[in-house]
């Protein structure tokens, strides 16, 4: 089997909770030993893009296609922080906004392209000492992270409603919108965190070409099917 299905996450589904929903598919139709994986991770609160690789062929190009540019769709709310620098924490500290032009906000996209050390936000899947930072920030337990050099290739404000900024960034693998937003409220002596994300492309795949997750249970059965009478014949 070789499959790579172009999925739109739902909100609130983690990217392993899309693999786990085909593994299933997989182990009705005895094939539970077949491999599956997605091929860059998804926050819960956000949508859009999510490459799932189906057999030993398509697992093969998941960090090929990890490489890949990314663009994601986001809005960023200024005023305000939270700890995990989106909403799946409650916000804990509020700053005035009133003083933050549109100016000063293009500055800022304009500021960003090209390549910079960004510091990851503490709740991600980076691992410090073997373990993922944010089972970590989940016990309590503050440690710094090492940036990371990323690109961005485009930024783009596609909206301004105050104190809400919606954005439109090209970038490159291991980028953190979250810290984006973070960046954004510090540079404007302000706050600012994550309200809504959508990822719109992974390399060559396109949103507006996404499948839903019961959309790609039917075309893997298909594909089973297909496989199981290919082999029979």
């Amino acid at each position: 089997m070789n499959l790579i299905l172009n999925i739109d996450k739902p909100y609130g589904w983690t990217s392993a909770d899309v693999v786990r929903k085909l593994k299933i598919v997989l182990r009705k139709a005895g094939l539970k030993k077949e491999k599956i994986g997605h091929a860059g991770t998804l926050d819960p609160l956000a949508t859009g893009v999510l490459i799932v690789c189906v057999g030993r062929d398509a697992t093969k190009r998941i960090d090929e296609i990890q490489s890949g540019k990314k663009e994601y769709v986001f809005t960023i709310e200024l005023g305000a922080t939270t700890p995990s620098f989106d909403l799946e924490h409650p916000i804990d500290t509020t700053f005035s906004w009133e003083h933050i032009n549109e100016d000063q906000i293009r500055s800022f996209a304009s500021s960003m392209i090209g390549e910079m050390d960004q510091v990851p936000p503490l709740f991600s899947a980076k691992k410090i000492d073997g373990k993922r930072a944010y089972t970590l920030a989940r016990a309590g337990i503050e440690k710094e992270l090492k940036p990371a050099h990323i690109t961005i290739y485009d930024a783009e404000i596609l909206n301004i409603e105050m104190p809400r900024v919606t954005m439109r960034v090209e970038c490159s693998r291991g980028t953190y919108i979250r810290s984006i937003a973070r960046d954004m409220g510090l540079e404007l002596d302000s706050g600012g965190y994550l309200s809504e994300l959508r990822r719109t492309k992974s390399g060559e795949y396109n949103v507006v070409d996404a499948i839903s997750v019961e959309e790609a249970e039917e075309l893997l059965k298909k594909q089973i099917s297909e496989t199981n009478q290919s082999f029979l014949s």
